[in-house]
């Protein structure tokens, strides 16, 4: 995964995984995936999946040509409100699009590193699906 700064002030988490190196045929098998991870999360509790590009495409927005679907899984990894400005940045959201010959898959760092590191394992574990 590489790690980079999104508009030059959001750190975000990204990965492209090309078809060929995944046995998950398509986006909704690889958002199944997604969740079988978060239920097995001691902390993990599955909130709902968003169709982003089919909410972008019944306003009449703007979609790159290359992006064939995209949805978001939400969900929540937290066992902790330590302070109220915490749940600004809860639940968590990842992004998965259908790139035609991969998969993109990103997700806002979280100011926990442990979240970080399990959202991370879950999606290396796309390759091994």
């Amino acid at each position: 995964m590489k790690k980079s700064m999104l508009n030059e002030k959001y750190p975000i988490y990204s990965v492209e995984i090309p078809k060929t190196q995944t046995r998950l045929p398509d986006l909704d098998a690889v958002i199944e995936h997604i969740k079988e991870k978060i239920a097995t999360a001691k902390t993990g509790r599955f909130i709902a999946v968003f169709d982003h590009y089919d909410h972008v495409r019944q306003l009449g927005g703007e979609i790159n040509p290359e992006i064939k679907a995209s949805k978001h899984v939400l969900f929540c990894l937290s066992n902790a409100i330590p302070a109220p400005g915490i749940s600004a940045v809860r639940p968590r959201a990842m992004a998965v699009n259908d790139l035609g010959d991969r998969f993109a898959i990103d997700f806002l760092e979280a100011p926990v590193p442990a979240a970080n590191e399990a959202m991370q394992a879950w999606v290396a574990s796309i390759y091994q699906a």
